[in-house]
């Protein structure tokens, strides 16, 4: 691989679609060269081609599946052999499945944690040592509303989102306190226009109006932008804060009971 030393370099997973794709058009846009990561390499290629044309950034495409074990030692590892050091991490890769918890093979649970919960976990232990030692950094972690509630038919993933609020959030004090110079944010979008609302690989198809779903541009712009700022966590949309405060206000065995039931006619 070629030696690359010049620029100011983000990584981004799961760069090959949806926010992914927005988060990448943002960072280009802010002066940052790009790694870009996901399993579709021909369509990585296309993305990165698209951005480096528009914004007129260096690129590198690094194909790696993150639900494969060691998979993000691998790619830390390929970063350094390119003499890249990654100055901004969006950890933007997830999996998500809709169905009943004992319907859904239990591989694709196992691969959904490995991705949203390990792969993100490692990926930020080995830049964020990185980052110390520079005393830099900027770690944006994509985690969800459903961060905040138990979603029947989506148990695994709300849960894993969970664990991506809570740990970036004690992970960005804990770097403030030390003075580290990195700074970790939590971005928690909810439905957003991309192909997890329509994906025959996850199950049912969602059916979510069209007034309640993000636009993919506004959660990368609005993550991106809290990231440069400090902030450890931001709900992109103005109705979404509002009603993300009324859910935290409200009985969780209650809300739980609302989702499932929303949950099971929106698959319906």
């Amino acid at each position: 691989m070629t030696k690359e030393t010049k620029g100011r370099w983000a990584l981004v997973t799961g760069a090959s679609d949806g926010i992914g794709v927005e988060l990448c058009g943002v960072l280009a846009g802010r002066g940052y060269d790009l790694v870009l990561v996901a399993r579709r390499e021909q369509k990585l290629r296309e993305v990165a081609d698209a951005i480096a044309a528009k914004y007129g950034i260096a690129t590198r495409v690094l194909p790696c599946d993150l639900a494969v074990p060691h998979a993000a030692e691998d790619l830390y590892g390929k970063t350094k052999e390119l003499g890249i050091d990654v100055e901004f991490l969006v950890n933007n890769a997830g999996l998500l499945h809709n169905g009943f918890f004992a319907e859904i093979e239990l591989r694709k649970h196992e691969a959904l944690l490995a991705v949203n919960i390990v792969a993100l976990t490692a990926l930020a232990h080995l830049f964020a040592r990185d980052m110390e030692s520079r005393g830099r950094g900027h770690i944006l972690n994509v985690a969800s509303t459903a961060a905040w509630i138990g979603i029947p038919q989506q148990n695994v993933y709300a849960a894993s989102k969970a664990y991506v609020l809570a740990f970036s959030l004690a992970l960005s004090d804990e770097l403030r306190a030390k003075k580290s110079g990195v700074r970790v944010t939590a971005v928690c979008p909810s439905y957003t226009r991309t192909r997890m609302l329509d994906n025959p690989e996850q199950g049912p198809k969602l059916s979510i109006p069209d007034a309640l779903v993000l636009d993919a541009a506004v959660v990368a712009r609005e993550g991106v932008d809290a990231c440069l700022r400090g902030k450890p966590m931001v709900i992109p949309g103005l109705s979404n804060r509002f009603v993300m405060s009324l859910v935290q206000a409200l009985p969780k065995l209650w809300v739980t009971r609302v989702f499932g039931t929303l949950y099971r006619r929106a698959q319906a």
